[in-house]
C-alpha cells in the first residue's frame, strides 16, 4: 500500500504546513516527500499546495484531494477492523474528542473497562469543545465525539443525547455542604469561581439568570476545570459543573442539586460524521458509552 503511504505525506504537510517538518514526524528526507507531491501534482494537473515563503498551504484543488485522502485513510481503517472481526479478535484504535468535564473521571472509567473486555484496544483521545469536536469529525481526525452542547448539523449525526443537570461544587466545609440540595440564591451569598463562557455548564448559568433575579459576580473565571477546583480549597468558594464530570477528589469536595425551577439541563451529545462508515470496534465502544452512561443516569 505504498501509493497510501505517499498520500499521507500529503496529509501530514497539509496538517503541520511544513515540508521539512512533515518529513522529521514521517521519518523520510524533505526530499522524497517534496517529490511526491510533485508526483502527484503533476498527475491530477493542478497544485496541490502553495509554496509561501514560511511553509505551504492548501490550494482550493488542495482542499479537496486532502478530504479524500482523508475519507480513503477512514475507510481503509473500518476495512482493517472488520478483518480482525473475521479473525475472532478486537483489536484497532478508537480515536475519540471529548468534553473537559468527561477528562477527570468518567472517560478513564469507561476506557478502562472497554479494554477489561478488548485489550488489544488502543484509545486516541483529544480533549475539546463543541467546536473543536466538530473540526475533528469533519478532517476524519476522530472516529467519535462525546461532547456537551453540541447544535445540530447536517452532516453530523447525533448518535444518542444524554441529560446532563448542573450541580454546585464547594468543599466538604462549606456552610452549603451540610444541606442535601440548594438554590442558586444560596450560592450568591458567597465567593463564585467558574468556567469561561465557552464551556457548557457557564452558558447554562447565564441562560437561567437571564430570566431570574439572582446575579452571580465570579471572583476567578478560568477555562481549566482542575483549577477550579483548586479554587473551592479557599474562602468558601463554589463554582459549577455538569453533574457526571463533578470530580469530589476522594470526599474533599460535595456536589450539590440546584433546586431552581426550570433549571435547564445540559445535553451531553454522542456523535459520529453522518454516513461515514465507522470501525467496528469504534461501533462496539458506542455500544459502550450508551451503556454505561444509560447506568450512570439510573
Amino acid at each position: 500500500m505504498n501509493h497510501l503511504r505517499f498520500l499521507r505525506y500529503v496529509d501530514e504537510v497539509a496538517r503541520i504546513g511544513s515540508i521539512r517538518q512533515a518529513a522529521e514526524r514521517l521519518h523520510v528526507a524533505p526530499s522524497a516527500v517534496n517529490r511526491r507531491i510533485q508526483d502527484l501534482e503533476e498527475e491530477l494537473g493542478t497544485p496541490i499546495f502553495e509554496r509561501l515563503p514560511r511553509g505551504m498551504r492548501l490550494t482550493a484543488a488542495g482542499e479537496l484531494f486532502v478530504r479524500y485522502i482523508r475519507s480513503r485513510s477512514a475507510e481503509l481503517d473500518g476495512v482493517r477492523s472488520q478483518i480482525e472481526e473475521l479473525k475472532g479478535k478486537r483489536r484497532g484504535t478508537v480515536r475519540i474528542v471529548a468534553s473537559q468535564a468527561l477528562g477527570p473521571a468518567y472517560l478513564p472509567g469507561a476506557v478502562a473497562s472497554f479494554r477489561t473486555a478488548h485489550p488489544l484496544v488502543a484509545f486516541e483521545v483529544t480533549i475539546g469543545d463543541h467546536l473543536q469536536a466538530l473540526e475533528a469529525l469533519r478532517a476524519f481526525d476522530v472516529d467519535l465525539a462525546l461532547v456537551f452542547n453540541l447544535a445540530p448539523e447536517a452532516d453530523i449525526e447525533a448518535i444518542r443525547q444524554f441529560d446532563q443537570p448542573l450541580v454546585a461544587l464547594m468543599h466538604r466545609s462549606h456552610p452549603l455542604a451540610r444541606r442535601p440540595h440548594v438554590y442558586l440564591r444560596d450560592c450568591a451569598d458567597y465567593p463564585v469561581v467558574l468556567p469561561d463562557r465557552d464551556i457548557g455548564g457557564r452558558q447554562l448559568l447565564e441562560r437561567f439568570m437571564m430570566r431570574s433575579s439572582v446575579k452571580l459576580r465570579p471572583m476567578v473565571e478560568s477555562n481549566s476545570f482542575e483549577f477550579l477546583r483548586g479554587c473551592l480549597y479557599y474562602q468558601h468558594a463554589i463554582s459549577f459543573q455538569i453533574a457526571i464530570g463533578a470530580v469530589t477528589e476522594g470526599g474533599e469536595l460535595v456536589a450539590r442539586q440546584l433546586e431552581d425551577r426550570h433549571f435547564p439541563k445540559g445535553k451531553l451529545v454522542l456523535a459520529s460524521l453522518r454516513h461515514r462508515q465507522l470501525p467496528v470496534i469504534a461501533h462496539a465502544f458506542v455500544e459502550h458509552v450508551q451503556q454505561t452512561l444509560a447506568t450512570a443516569g439510573d
